[in-house]
């Protein structure tokens, strides 16, 4: 097996239809745009639903049916317990390039599904304490172009700004199963404190849509069209 993404997929039409009959905000954006401005999103600070592609066949969010943050800030598990997810216990895992595994990890043996947690090396644990576990491994996701090509971009983006070619992912959900459509997507994020959702090539920010919780400026909305220092 290469992948589990055996499920349901929605095309942006089926997407919009379903965002215009709520009447909610969003900008529509290029393949390129939308990996773009997620990946400085996240290096930003802020928490993003993503819903992309074939929903996940398991009990893994692997890349499509997402919650994505970015793995550098010592404070991201407190901010997605306490505003998402709420249980303490919980580790949040690194989605990696697959080809960059061995730089973070002691082995670099390909774990495609996130059921294999390897030791991360003392020395990168500073660098994504997010997904640090307390025993300091982490239980990985590598990511293959060929495999889920979107979410090796976004990931690949998110390197290119950071220098750190991993994202914190854990599954779209909040105390209910993972998100299969786009409806539920939407539902999981106007009710949370998710900053922003990207579903197919549409954007949707909090603050656009009601409570703004931007993790970084409470009170305004993230700029989708100002670029985003590297950290």
């Amino acid at each position: 097996m290469k992948h589990v993404y055996y499920g349901d997929a929605f095309d942006d039409t089926q997407i919009k239809k379903t965002l215009d009959a709520a009447g909610v905000a969003y900008e529509t954006f290029s393949e390129a745009e939308i990996i773009d401005r997620t990946a400085r999103l996240i290096a930003d600070g802020n928490i993003v639903g993503w819903f992309q592609g074939h929903m996940e066949f398991g009990p893994r969010a692997l890349g499509n049916r997402s919650i994505l943050a970015d793995p550098r800030r010592h404070d991201m598990k407190d901010i997605l317990n306490s505003r998402i997810k709420r249980e303490p216990f919980r580790p949040f895992c690194p989605s990696v390039l697959r080809q960059a595994s061995g730089e973070f990890f002691e082995s670099s043996y390909p774990s495609p599904f996130m059921v294999m947690a390897y030791n991360i090396r003392p020395e990168q644990r500073r660098r994504i304490p997010a997904v640090t576990h307390g025993d300091g491994t982490g239980r990985l996701q590598t990511v293959e172009p060929d495999v889920n090509p979107l979410y090796w971009k976004l990931i690949n983006r998110f390197g290119e700004i950071t220098t750190v070619p991993i994202l914190l992912n854990t599954s779209f959900n909040e105390n209910e199963p993972i998100v299969q459509t786009p409806q539920q997507a939407l539902d999981c994020f106007l009710r949370t404190r998710m900053d922003v959702l990207a579903t197919g090539n549409n954007l949707l920010v909090k603050s656009a849509n009601g409570e703004s919780a931007n993790v970084n400026s409470p009170s305004s909305a993230p700029d989708l069209n100002r670029p985003s220092a590297s950290v």
